[in-house]
């Protein structure tokens, strides 16, 4: 790209893409319809390429500027994302981070930490993103979020993963169930019972296929009774008595899961690893250098629910 592009070009010609229409361009961009005509002009000669079709109606994207588009969006995210952490290094009083995480972190692991962070740094704004395994990453690889907590969906290159927690993967059952009252259940004994499972976008359902084939557990995870997209759903099914499920133990120790029973599964027993997640190339703000380094004293210092233990460093 040449030196003689800047943000305010990329900015120009996304919003002309967006809105199709130089005169909204202008009016969201606060310029006149001629600045923004001229800076799309210095544009298209710097790059040597037409990036619109102009017609009396609409404003369209050439062949090339579809290509550009995406590119454009990530550099104006990328920009915002690093002018917004270079301000907050003035100071760690002000600001705000995002974390995504899965329900079952939310839920049992989060409001704890978040409590204690916000005493410290009353200042600091939070939000938080539930997402499954695929959301979560893509949420960090897009700056939507500083850092997430879930599993290991895709490996994507452009991520980090710190493994922080593992919990073990056991049996979802009501409590009513014949199965409830064994004294340890192994693999074996959930392989004929009907069963209800996540979706496969989610870290759990993708983790229990690799395990599945790993360990040629017989289970045939690609064919489940009953997809469920959310593990409140899918606690609602298991409630409902139309199967059983196979759950980490954090995922089954949230409130959705209380009137049901969870049993860890033997022969072999098998972990589920979760991770600090953050976009590689990229320094986080002070204050979410804090949240995750306060997080990562606290997975290591708490009292963890039955089941779930600290990650090997």
């Amino acid at each position: 790209m040449s030196n003689n592009i800047s943000i305010r070009h990329l900015r120009a010609f996304t919003e002309i893409a967006k809105s199709g229409s130089f005169t909204r361009a202008a009016e969201n961009l606060h310029l006149t319809q001629s600045t923004l005509t001229a800076t799309i002009k210095q544009l298209e000669e710097q790059v040597e390429l037409k990036l619109f079709d102009r017609t009396t109606r609409r404003v369209m994207l050439t062949g090339e500027g579809e290509n550009f588009f995406p590119v454009a969006e990530k550099l104006i995210s990328d920009f915002d994302t690093a002018f917004n952490d270079l301000k907050a290094t003035t100071s760690q009083q002000k600001g705000k981070i995002g974390i995504a995480a899965s329900p079952s972190m939310i839920g049992r692991m989060l409001p704890e930490i978040i409590k204690s962070y916000h005493q410290a740094y009353a200042n600091i704004g939070l939000y938080l993103r539930d997402d499954n395994a695929s959301g979560i990453e893509q949420r960090v690889l897009e700056n939507d979020v500083d850092f997430g907590l879930g599993g290991n969906h895709s490996n994507q290159p452009e991520l980090n993963y710190q493994p922080v927690l593992m919990d073990q993967y056991g049996i979802v059952l009501p409590s009513d169930h014949p199965l409830s009252q064994a004294v340890q259940l192994k693999w074996a004994h959930v392989s004929s019972l009907p069963r209800i499972h996540l979706t496969e976008d989610t870290g759990t359902r993708s983790q229990l296929y690799k395990l599945e084939r790993e360990n040629n557990l017989g289970l045939n995870t690609q064919s489940p009774l009953i997809e469920v997209s959310t593990p409140a759903g899918l606690a609602d099914m298991v409630k409902a008595g139309l199967g059983v499920s196979i759950l980490p133990a954090l995922a089954a120790s949230t409130s959705a899961f209380s009137t049901l029973t969870f049993m860890p599964l033997q022969s072999p027993e098998l972990q589920r690893k979760i991770y600090i997640i953050t976009r590689k190339g990229r320094a986080l703000s002070p204050a979410a250098e804090t949240m995750m380094i306060m997080l990562q004293d606290y997975f290591k210092t708490t009292q963890l629910p039955h089941h779930v233990t600290k990650a090997p460093s």
